[in-house]
């Protein structure tokens, strides 16, 4: 009975300490509230620029013209006089077929209408002579009539004749095979000494024009007034970039020359077609690139870093740098944005500061300090996405 008690009491005096240390005030960690010490945050100054919107797409260079260089007569391959990656010209001899059988049928067709002209020519002096006689009742009318007929039947003779020259005469001109564009040569798909023949498929040689050139891209259906619109006022810019690259130095400038005159339905996209002079020869044909097309300019706008603007759920806003160093939380209307810059349309003057780095830890009215000046402008030359927000 004794022991019975003792463990019971052992056991009350366990429970009453754990309930202690788990309820007793002073066993939970307090927590720091005061909040009175200012917050560092990086800063950026509201500034006016005239700010190009770009419209930013994906596409595909091409060759302004391409042409797969084919034999248009059957023969043997004597001689290949181009060099594989060469540029050449109109007219340019590129390769021979050999050309005998061709000349000797362009002789013999000159020998059948010199044949025929002279029996043309004695048709000729046969209807003077019948029609001579006729007039004085020396022979019948008949006759001069029957020579007549022969003399027009000659005449077409001589014309199919000649008619049969031209084609020689063409079919031997296709045995020189001449370049029929502007342009670089590619691998050679013949070697010297080949049979070939009108209907090959492979050809010989394909030639591209590299000056100027050609890139395919796409924007979304949502911007075709904007292209419109740039086009109303002129002839777009647009800027050729490495596939991936969001800014930097372009390869190359052109103007847009085509827009497709559909929507794509399957995509909700639509083509575009521009032309690059390609002087450097940085766009090659087949390769992927970024393009931006300038769609228009806004003038005196005030711009902000992209990173300034924080959005929450009842918009956008940004946290303003007070006179007493204090943050003020105030909601502003936010136009075309991209990776450099933030166009305010309302809610900012130009000249206020806002925080850039550091606005997650703020709230409106809390106390800052500025950790350093910004390393970087508020804005960018070129942006890198296009597109209202």
């Amino acid at each position: 009975m004794r022991r019975a008690l003792l463990v019971a009491v052992v056991l009350a005096v366990a429970g009453g300490t754990g309930w202690w240390w788990v309820g007793h005030p002073r066993a939970k960690p307090v927590a720091d509230t005061s909040g009175s010490d200012p917050i560092p945050v990086l800063v950026a100054t509201a500034e006016t620029r005239d700010v190009p919107i770009w419209l930013e797409g994906l596409g595909t260079v091409q060759a302004s013209a391409t042409v797969t260089v084919k034999a248009q007569v059957d023969g043997v391959l004597s001689e290949v006089r181009f060099r594989e990656g060469q540029d050449v010209h109109t007219g340019d001899v590129l390769a021979r077929i050999d050309p005998r059988t061709y000349q000797a049928a362009l002789d013999q067709a000159l020998a059948k209408k010199a044949q025929d002209a002279a029996s043309l020519a004695n048709a000729r002096v046969d209807l003077a002579r019948y029609t001579k006689l006729a007039a004085t009742a020396y022979t019948s009318a008949q006759q001069a009539d029957t020579q007549r007929s022969t003399v027009a039947q000659d005449e077409a003779q001589v014309a199919q004749d000649q008619a049969q020259i031209d084609n020689a005469r063409a079919q031997l001109s296709y045995t020189t095979i001449t370049s029929p564009i502007d342009g670089r040569t590619g691998i050679r798909l013949v070697d010297q000494g080949n049979l070939v023949h009108a209907a090959d498929t492979t050809g010989i040689v394909v030639i591209t024009t590299l000056k100027p050139i050609a890139v395919v891209f796409t924007l979304p259906q949502q911007q075709l007034s904007a292209v419109v619109g740039a086009q109303a006022q002129g002839t777009p810019i647009v800027e050729a970039l490495p596939q991936g690259a969001a800014e930097g130095q372009p390869l190359d400038q052109g103007t847009l020359a085509v827009l497709d005159n559909q929507v794509d339905s399957t995509t909700g996209t639509i083509k575009l077609k521009a032309t690059f002079p390609n002087e450097g020869l940085k766009l090659w044909p087949g390769g992927f690139v970024t393009v931006r097309l300038r769609a228009d300019t806004r003038r005196n706008a005030t711009v902000i870093p992209p990173a300034a603007v924080q959005r929450g759920p009842l918009g956008t806003y940004v946290y303003v740098v007070g006179e007493s160093m204090t943050a003020s939380r105030r909601p502003i209307t936010v136009g075309h944005e991209d990776l450099r810059q933030s166009i305010v349309e309302s809610g900012l003057q130009p000249g206020e500061r806002v925080v850039v780095d550091g606005a997650a830890r703020l709230s409106d009215g809390r106390a800052i300090s500025i950790a350093q000046s910004p390393t970087a402008p508020a804005t960018a030359s070129r942006p890198a996405t296009g597109g209202a927000t």
